[in-house]
């Protein structure tokens, strides 16, 4: 049995590949990205009457949701889990900022566009069509009998290129609440 699941490219050339090596599949940055590394803020002290003086300085990190250029279709009762590549943190010194991503089967419309949010520990450009994370399919929690009986025979997962998702747009990254 082969699982079909429909990608809506955004961004040409950004359409999942699964490579002969390895299990997961990659996905690719959609857009030239630029980023700074760590910046020290002006030093503080704080002394404190009969205590020792303590300096400190604020350290911001430059952070970006990364387009990945593509929308996706999961089937009922399946989700993704997106981590970065093992050699994305040294080729261009940024991290995933939650360390690993889920996208559930309802974050499926036109302009669900996966992201992948990064923190940059030094000076770095990501260019168009770097491969900087990869995905699987797994069963959600809420799977049906059905569903985990259909995935133990499915053998292959097959993309299918489509113009239109025809699903509601959950409204962007995010967006289940705070």
């Amino acid at each position: 049995m082969i699982m079909k699941i429909k990608v809506k490219e955004i961004i040409p050339g950004c359409f999942p590949t699964e490579l002969k090596k390895g299990e997961w599949f990659d996905l690719k940055s959609a857009v030239n990205t630029t980023l700074l590394g760590p910046k020290a803020n002006t030093l503080k002290r704080i002394r404190k009457k009969d205590e020792e003086e303590i300096n400190y300085r604020n350290v911001e990190f430059q952070s970006a949701l990364i387009s990945l250029g593509i929308a996706m279709q999961l089937p009922e009762g399946y989700e993704a889990i997106i981590c970065p590549r093992s050699s994305t943190y040294c080729t261009y010194g940024v991290i995933m900022s939650n360390h690993m991503g889920v996208i559930d089967n309802s974050y499926c419309g036109d302009g669900d566009i996966w992201k992948m949010p990064v923190i940059a520990f030094k000076s770095t450009t990501i260019p168009k069509g770097a491969r900087i994370c990869q995905f699987r399919i797994q069963l959600s929690q809420k799977a049906t009998m059905w569903q985990k009986i259909k995935w133990l025979f499915t053998r292959k997962i097959k993309f299918i290129p489509v113009n239109k998702l025809n699903s509601i747009n959950r409204e962007g990254f995010g967006s289940t609440g705070k």
